[in-house]
């Protein structure tokens, strides 16, 4: 069954992170960065580790993403960056990607098994306003999915977690949260890669690498552009809203 399907993934991500953990913890005491600081410090002894262990390294990174994403833990901007840094800008945005895909379709799955009453129950007026608008744009609905993942009025762990309330199709759900997040994950991957490169403020000042990151800077505009143009056009959202969908330009995954 479904649930039995949830379950065994969950037994398999954590003997996955178990065994990984005890392979490192003669030399390290791994765990999710939480700053740059320790974000870097990670990259730079997966990057020593990567070297002659390149599939383990993979497989330890799939783990913890699907991790995060399957049970909704913000935080997957610093994996995307580490991603960047690790495995390069294209393998990495292809990983993060999909396995946001994935992680947040099992989140989706566990929601609408066990979290319909939790979501209904503390997030009433979000659920609320959220079905309004769903109902509104049902007509172009991948559309406005797209439009959420792009320019957020709420974090997008909790449309994985409202998703089934708000019953979103998963193929819909999927395919919005693959292409949705290109962007977004496209900036911190390739900030990642940058960032690995760096090491003195000589670099930084590179015309190689202030090419990067203003062509990065662009990719964060361009999309936001784009959907604001369409959602004026076919999307049932007032004014006021889409302004504050545009000030809101960080994302929580």
């Amino acid at each position: 069954t479904f649930p039995g399907i949830i379950w065994n993934f969950f037994l398999f991500l954590r003997n996955i992170c178990l065994f990984f953990m005890s392979s490192f913890s003669f030399t390290w005491s791994l765990k999710f960065p939480s700053d740059l600081e320790e974000l870097q410090e990670l990259a730079d002894f997966l990057q020593y580790y990567n070297k002659e262990h390149h599939a383990y390294v993979i497989l330890l990174f799939c783990s913890a993403y699907l991790y995060k994403q399957t049970f909704a833990i913000p935080g997957s901007s610093f994996l995307n960056i580490l991603a960047g840094a690790l495995f390069g800008p294209w393998i990495g945005l292809l990983l993060c990607s999909t396995l946001t895909s994935v992680g947040a379709t099992f989140c989706y799955g566990l929601s609408n098994i066990f979290g319909k009453n939790f979501v209904t129950y503390y997030f009433p007026d979000k659920v609320t306003m959220l079905q309004r608008k769903v109902e509104e744009n049902r007509h172009s609905l991948f559309f406005f999915l797209l439009f959420l993942r792009l320019l957020p009025m709420t974090p997008n762990w909790f449309l994985n977690l409202a998703s089934p309330v708000l019953n979103i199709h998963v193929t819909q759900f999927f395919f919005s949260v693959l292409i949705g997040l290109i962007p977004y994950n496209f900036i911190c991957v390739q900030t990642g890669s940058v960032l690995s490169q760096i090491s003195s403020l000589e670099n930084i000042l590179s015309w190689s690498n202030l090419f990067k990151m203003l062509a990065i800077a662009m990719m964060a505009l361009i999309p936001g552009a784009l959907i604001k143009k369409f959602s004026q056009k076919h999307l049932n959202l007032n004014k006021s809203e889409q302004k504050s969908h545009l000030l809101n330009g960080r994302k929580c995954n």
